[in-house]
């Protein structure tokens, strides 16, 4: 079992629904209203006058199959416009109860 954390613009949040439902993805946790920036170019999303964009996040529990098909989806959607962000992290998860 892998947890996979994906932070994005909240542009891409029907896209994110989408995938969730594409891969039968049922059990997730969702976070409206993240701040942050991107380590690499991202600009801050803040909510705030300067920085008004925010980020979202889920993060859900899935075999280890279906994460390669999850970092595809997360791929292509940040390669149609890299400008709204988007970050996939992945932890292996040892126990569930």
């Amino acid at each position: 079992m892998k947890s996979v954390f994906i932070v994005f613009n909240q542009a891409n949040t029907e896209r994110i629904e989408y995938i969730m439902d594409l891969l039968s993805i049922r059990g997730y946790t969702w976070w409206e209203d993240v701040q942050g920036r991107g380590g690499v170019s991202g600009e801050p999303r803040r909510g705030t006058h300067t920085w008004p964009e925010m980020n979202s996040a889920v993060m859900t529990i899935v075999p280890d199959e279906k994460v390669p098909v999850i970092l595809e989806k997360v791929k292509l959607l940040d390669e149609q416009n890299t400008e709204i962000g988007i970050r996939a992290f992945v932890w292996n998860i040892e126990q569930v109860y």
